[in-house]
């Protein structure tokens, strides 16, 4: 059996990222940047106001409370450009009038004359105004020409606002790669609606993987459960790669029972079986192959912990290096109990969150972690990762805390494209 390290090195050698493809920004949302984007305009494109008020033009000098102004005319959102000699009314993100470069809000203003439309004619400060104050200068986000975005970046809500903002049209993204699910279990019932028989279970794998697939940056060709015959899945697989399938997962069949038919089948296609059974739990049983043709095949274990702990380390780490990312880097959190565990396997741990009174972060490990266990599952925010030289570890040992999803708490923007 390999060690996990050892297992993600032989699962990374040989992939690169996959091909990319131009999109609208919106229509690459979730996607990851192969390129970087470099603005094309100046954020904000003008200067403007930061407040509702009045421009005036003082320079370089500080104007004193008492000091009066004569105003002239109102600047609003969406005004073009336009020169003033004297003080203008002015809007939240209205342009500045050339000749003004100061604003100072309504509260601070008092009114002494109006013109016939009821408008400032004429106002005297109640306080000392600075230079340049409630003013947001052009560029002052980011300007024309300044990187906007890094390569390996995901484009999320925040994303797509600055790629508005800057008027950025099409970007350059990693095509998702494509993945096809099998779930192998005679026992299994996929309908919620049908009443289970004698020795059935509900298909609680297929709806959660389909969902992380998702959720990880793939795209779902197909989710099947396929009979348990080795034919039928031999026959499932040949046409997930006729179909493009760069990821084929499985769940079951990969122990040593009867059933366990998944190495027959993949040495039947000629695969090449990199590795099967890792020094972890759960999980121990996950197999990893690559087929003919360069398709990756992942063999998970049947039990609901053991596939997501499957899924999430090794799958999500084979995904990250198509999509052109680093290799992932978890937090490091103390424990906020004693653990203890068995030397030799790395226990991976359903966790959440705490903070105490200061606001430092811990690590829980959650009651009911065993395999079959899909109640604690829903209630976990990640997992906590027990080394496996471990035996005993008081509370405070600081262990590494992985979110549910693989981009959730770090910055993949120092991914590697």
């Amino acid at each position: 059996m390999l060690d996990v390290d050892a297992a993600l090195a032989l699962i990374h050698q040989g992939l690169h990222r996959g091909p990319t493809e131009a999109l609208a920004p919106r229509a690459a949302l979730g996607r990851v940047l192969a390129q970087a984007v470099y603005s094309g305009e100046d954020l904000p494109p003008f200067d403007n106001a930061a407040m509702d008020g009045f421009a005036l033009p003082l320079g370089a000098r500080t104007a004193q409370a008492g000091e009066e102004f004569a105003v002239q005319g109102e600047q609003a959102a969406g005004d073009a450009a336009r020169s003033a000699q004297v003080a203008c009314a002015i809007m939240t993100g209205a342009r500045l009038p050339d000749g003004l470069d100061t604003v100072v809000p309504l509260e601070q203003v008092r009114v002494l004359a109006h013109d016939v439309q009821g408008g400032a004619q004429r106002i005297v400060l109640t306080v000392a105004v600075a230079p340049g104050q409630h003013c947001r200068r052009r560029g002052e986000d980011i300007c024309r020409g300044e990187p906007a975005l890094p390569a390996g970046c995901r484009i999320g809500p925040p994303q797509l606002a600055l790629l508005a903002g800057i008027g950025c049209a099409k970007v350059s993204v990693v095509k998702a790669p494509r993945l096809t699910l099998f779930c192998t279990g005679r026992e299994l019932v996929d309908d919620p609606a049908r009443a289970l028989g004698s020795g059935e279970i509900r298909n609680s794998n297929g709806p959660y993987l389909a969902a992380a697939a998702a959720a990880a940056g793939t795209e779902l060709l197909r989710e099947v459960t396929v009979a348990d015959e080795p034919a039928s899945l031999q026959h499932a697989i040949a046409d997930a790669v006729a179909d493009g399938a760069r990821l084929i997962l499985s769940t079951g069949a990969v122990s040593a029972g009867r059933y366990d038919f998944v190495p027959e089948v993949l040495g039947a296609l000629r695969a090449d079986i990199v590795f099967h059974k890792l020094r972890m739990r759960p999980g121990k049983p996950l197999l990893f192959a690559r087929l003919p043709g360069g398709t990756l095949y992942f063999g998970l274990p049947g039990n609901p912990a053991s596939c997501a702990v499957g899924f999430r380390f090794f799958v999500c780490a084979a995904v990250r290096a198509l999509l052109g990312l680093a290799a992932e880097r978890p937090w490091r959190l103390p424990l906020v109990q004693e653990a203890s565990k068995k030397a030799g396997f790395a226990l991976y741990q359903k966790a959440s969150l705490t903070f105490d009174r200061d606001g430092r972060a811990g690590v829980r490990l959650l009651s009911g972690q065993e395999s079959f266990k899909v109640h604690s599952l829903a209630h976990a925010q990640g997992w906590a990762m027990l080394p496996a030289a471990a035996e005993h570890l008081p509370a405070g040992t600081s262990v590494d805390f992985h979110g549910s999803a693989h981009w959730g708490l770090h910055l993949d923007t120092e991914s590697a494209a």
